[in-house]
């Protein structure tokens, strides 16, 4: 089933490699990749962890906890892709150091590899790991290191991370991810824009009214609270994934199709950004909390190994910023981001309102709309009007125009992950961060959250299973919008 050719050598060495993120996502996506020929045939991948597993007993880990969640339809390849994994155990800050050596046997010999370390780890771990990983001599020109979000809890704790690992690798070593810049829908947003005429001349203010950015769950937060406490939906969706997508889709049209072109273009929409500071944190964003209906527990209420604190009755779950871009090609228009846990919905998505047509000369019309889905199916849809079939007068109806990846695309989809792993593994860091990227975004994420701590006000409270608190709405409704809400 190979798709491409075969990719150069390398060493995959995952720190929490047991843990869920590897388990859940890591792992399926290296099989998909091993399934579809983008491993080479000596390409290993390594475990760390503070297990004492040996080889066989993390393989018949995987085998038991993985092999449900993608499709063998190949047992050999299944074996094949079991016989690349190992396990060695170290413990990371502690006084045993034995560990390091283990691995460093395991590498010897093959110094000439890429040496991929990914971190799937607390972000504290970030610094001592690579201390140490360099003191036991195993970073070589050719490795790399990624490192998963959260990226600290604001400017100042970023910047130290940065430090931390900057001091043992060089930036182009470093590839801070972000799985939903992996999504089929993200990659189409720069093709749609930069490869059709037909988009480009209409993407500014002239033209669109507001974007609305939406990541919606229907879960809530069970076993999680004690991580959740201290982050809270702006550290934990905002500060990222959507700063990232509203980067990419109001940045200006690279010069080439480059990997530090892309990355340029969107750092200067993250400096564009009109900071929100002092009392317009009140004007400019809300924030609630869900509380318990239709059967579900409030946040307070969902099961944790501690009880709530005061910091469990601040913490956000929901937010809905209004956020300006100071630029000539959008100023004049808002950008609504929205996340919220236990929504009525799973639903991520671009929305791009467009003005109405300057003068029409039918009744009922709608303006035009594209929406951009990439949860829970990836797809594009341009909204436009028609005319009801009948004699007599037109009636007019929005209807959709839809490209579904799923359906029109016979090949299968791949995960985020599949598609980030093969760029770490190719060296291509287009879809990753770049330090100045991520300082850039907790510029701006920090005065809102030195608003919100400051302020004595608790987060506004909304029913589990709903659109939100009465703020988010109003937050458009004060300039005759509406949130996005189709198929609900």
């Amino acid at each position: 089933m190979s798709t491409t050719s075969p990719a150069h050598t390398a060493d995959l060495v995952v720190f929490g490699g047991t843990g869920d993120l590897s388990m859940r996502k890591l792992l399926p996506a290296l099989y998909h990749s091993d399934r579809d020929g983008r491993l080479s045939p000596e390409t290993r991948v390594i475990a760390m962890s503070r297990g004492g597993l040996t080889d066989a007993d993390f393989r018949g880990k995987v085998d038991a906890e993985v092999r449900d969640q993608v499709p063998i339809d190949d047992p050999a390849t299944w074996q094949r892709f079991l016989g690349r994994l190992h396990h060695v155990s170290v413990d990371v800050g502690g006084a045993d150091k034995s560990g390091w050596g283990a691995l460093s046997r395991l590498l010897a010999g093959h110094e000439q590899r890429d040496r991929v370390f990914y971190l799937a780890s607390p972000p504290r771990t970030f610094g001592p790991f690579c201390r140490e990983l360099e003191e036991a001599g195993l970073v070589t020109p050719r490795s790399r290191v990624v490192l998963e979000k959260p990226l600290g809890h604001d400017l100042p704790s970023a910047q130290r991370i940065n430090d931390e690992v900057g001091a043992i690798f060089d930036e182009r070593q470093i590839f801070r991810i972000d799985h939903y810049l992996g999504k089929e829908t993200v990659q189409n947003l720069l093709v749609l824009r930069f490869a059709n005429a037909f988009l480009e001349p209409i993407w500014n203010s002239l033209w669109i009214d507001h974007v609305q950015i939406t990541a919606a769950e229907t879960v809530g937060t069970p076993g999680r609270r004690g991580y959740y406490d201290h982050a809270g939906a702006l550290r934990d969706m905002v500060q990222n994934h959507l700063l990232q997508l509203l980067t990419l889709t109001a940045m200006e049209p690279p010069a080439r199709n480059d990997r530090e072109a892309i990355r340029d273009e969107k750092v200067k929409v993250l400096q564009a950004l009109r900071p929100i500071t002092g009392t317009e944190v009140d004007r400019f964003t809300v924030r609630g909390q869900y509380t318990e209906a239709g059967g579900m527990p409030g946040y307070l209420d969902e099961p944790a190994s501690t009880p709530p604190t005061e910091a469990s009755r601040r913490v956000e779950t929901f937010t809905a910023i209004r956020a300006e871009i100071k630029n000539w090609r959008w100023a004049g228009v808002p950008f609504y981001l929205r996340t919220g846990k236990r929504m009525p919905y799973r639903r991520s998505e671009i929305v791009v309102q467009f003005k109405d047509v300057p003068h029409s000369i039918f009744p009922g019309g709608t303006p035009n709309r594209l929406v951009l889905r990439l949860q829970p199916e990836e797809g594009i849809e341009l909204h436009i009007m028609a005319k009801e079939p009948g004699a007599g007068e037109v009636t007019l109806k929005p209807v959709p125009m839809s490209l579904s990846f799923g359906k029109t695309f016979t090949a299968r989809v791949p995960e985020a992950y599949e598609r980030l792993l093969t760029d770490v593994l190719a060296g291509n860091p287009t879809l990753f961060m770049r330090r100045d990227e991520v300082e850039a975004a907790w510029r701006w994420i920090d005065p809102i959250l030195s608003a919100w701590e400051s302020s004595g006000d608790l987060p506004e409270p909304y029913p589990a299973g709903t659109t939100g608190p009465a703020g988010a709405h109003e937050l458009l409704g004060r300039s005759g919008r509406e949130w996005h809400e189709e198929d609900v």
